[in-house]
């Protein structure tokens, strides 16, 4: 495959039966970084080198380069896309609504809107709560929820598609046995104490 060559809707046949003007982002900070176009999606650093370019790519690609960070699909991208299309088949299943919406509604829980800094006062650090930039709060999110999803899968029987629709699912419902509902809730218990 060469660099930059369009994958899109090719490989993505099941997201063409949803549709995306369906899906609703409540969180208006995330809105002007999620794009839900999976029409255009690339393989290779078509927008890496641009500001905010990240923020061009469509969801599902980010989701994948993420899942790519971890040590079973590091650098295996058609690998990581086939384990996020099958994710998206079993929420479907599971769920019976439209997936995408399930995602964001993942991503939304689980975007933290506070963290810590740490200040300096002669030679004393404080630490202070500074609100947290929206496209880092999509990073975060969309990290931890891989994270989660590759934690659940080790030393499990369960495959590690089922594994990460499990994630997205939990994190959609807001539960908090979540990996990644849970690291949101400790990072702003912290940010909370530090205020």
């Amino acid at each position: 495959m060469k660099k930059n060559e369009q994958l899109g809707v090719d490989f993505f046949p099941a997201l063409s039966k949803y549709n995306m003007n369906e899906v609703k982002i409540e969180d208006r900070g995330l809105q002007r970084y999620i794009n839900l176009d999976f029409k255009n999606v690339y393989v290779g650093g078509v927008f890496s080198n641009r500001m905010f370019g990240k923020s061009k790519l469509p969801i599902i690609e980010r989701l994948i380069n993420n899942l790519m960070r971890t040590e079973k699909y590091n650098g295996k991208k058609i690998k990581a896309y086939k384990v996020i299309r099958d994710a998206i088949e079993i929420i479907d299943k599971k769920t019976k609504t439209n997936p995408m919406q399930v995602l964001i509604d993942a991503i939304q829980n689980a975007a933290p809107i506070e963290d810590t800094t740490r200040l300096q006062f002669g030679g004393i650090s404080v630490p202070k709560a500074v609100d947290i930039s929206p496209q880092r709060r999509l990073d975060i999110a969309i990290r931890n929820i891989c994270l989660g999803a590759v934690t659940a899968s080790h030393k499990n029987k369960k495959r590690f598609e089922e594994c990460l629709a499990d994630e997205i699912m939990k994190a959609a419902k807001n539960d908090v046995t979540s990996f990644a509902v849970a690291k949101r809730n400790d990072k702003e218990r912290v940010a909370k104490s530090a205020r």
